[in-house]
C-alpha cells in the first residue's frame, strides 16, 4: 500500500524442541513460518525461509548462556535484533536486491538533523523500541516499522479485513527457557562447564 516491492521472509533460528518450547509459546516457531507463508500467499508475495540456526546459536544463545553463567541478566531479544534481523537478514535482503527489512516491532523511525532516531510507538502498551536500542545508524536507516503508527487493535482489524489467519492469533511471548531449566540451557549453549 505504500509503494514498496515486497517479499516475505522468515528466519529459521531453531527447532522449538531445541529450546524446550511448544509450538505456541515462542516467536519464530515452526507455526509462525506457516502463518507467514499463508499471509504471503494471500497477498501474492514470494516467501523465503532463511536458515540462520548456527548464527543464532553463536551470536544470541551462547552469549546468553555465558552471561547467565557470570551472574548477569541477559536479554537475548536485543542481540537477536541486532545480529540476526538487522545483521544476517538485512545482508540476505540485499543479496536478493531488497533495500529494507520491515518488521512487526511497535516503534517509529524518524530522521532528525541527519540522524535516524527510534521513537515510541503510538500504542505505548506495545512499544518495543527497547529491543532495538543498540541498532547502528546503518541498520536503522534500512529498517521499516510499519506498525509503529497503529494500535494493536487497529493492526488486528486490518489483518481481519484482509482475511489473514493470524488476525486473531495470540500475542507471541518470547520465552527461550519456557520448559528448560537454566542449568540445562547453560549446558546446551555454553562451552563453559557447569558445576
Amino acid at each position: 500500500e505504500q509503494g514498496y516491492d515486497v517479499v516475505g521472509c522468515t528466519m529459521r533460528l531453531f527447532d522449538n524442541e531445541d529450546i524446550g518450547a511448544g509450538m505456541e509459546s515462542s516467536c519464530c516457531s515452526l507455526r509462525d513460518v506457516d502463518d507467514a507463508k499463508s499471509v504471503c500467499y494471500r497477498l501474492g508475495l514470494q516467501h523465503y525461509v532463511f536458515n540462520f540456526a548456527e548464527d543464532f546459536r553463536r551470536t544470541v544463545m551462547q552469549p546468553f548462556a555465558d552471561s547467565y553463567l557470570h551472574g548477569l541478566t541477559p536479554n537475548p531479544c536485543i542481540n537477536c535484533n541486532r545480529y540476526m534481523k538487522f545483521g544476517k537478514l538485512l545482508s540476505r535482503a540485499r543479496e536478493i536486491e531488497m533495500d529494507y527489512v520491515a518488521t512487526g516491532h511497535y516503534g517509529q523511525i524518524v530522521q532528525e538533523n541527519g540522524r535516524w532516531l527510534l521513537k515510541k510507538s503510538v500504542d505505548t502498551k506495545k512499544d518495543q523500541t527497547y529491543f532495538l536500542y543498540n541498532l547502528t545508524q546503518e541498520q536503522v536507516a534500512h529498517c521499516l516499522l510499519p506498525l509503529g503508527g497503529l494500535t494493536k487493535v487497529e493492526v488486528r482489524e486490518i489483518a481481519a479485513q484482509h482475511g489473514f489467519l493470524n488476525a486473531r492469533k495470540r500475542d507471541s511471548r518470547t520465552r527461550l527457557l519456557s520448559k528448560r531449566d537454566c542449568k540445562e540451557c547453560r549446558e546446551t549453549f555454553s562451552p563453559t562447564p557447569v558445576h
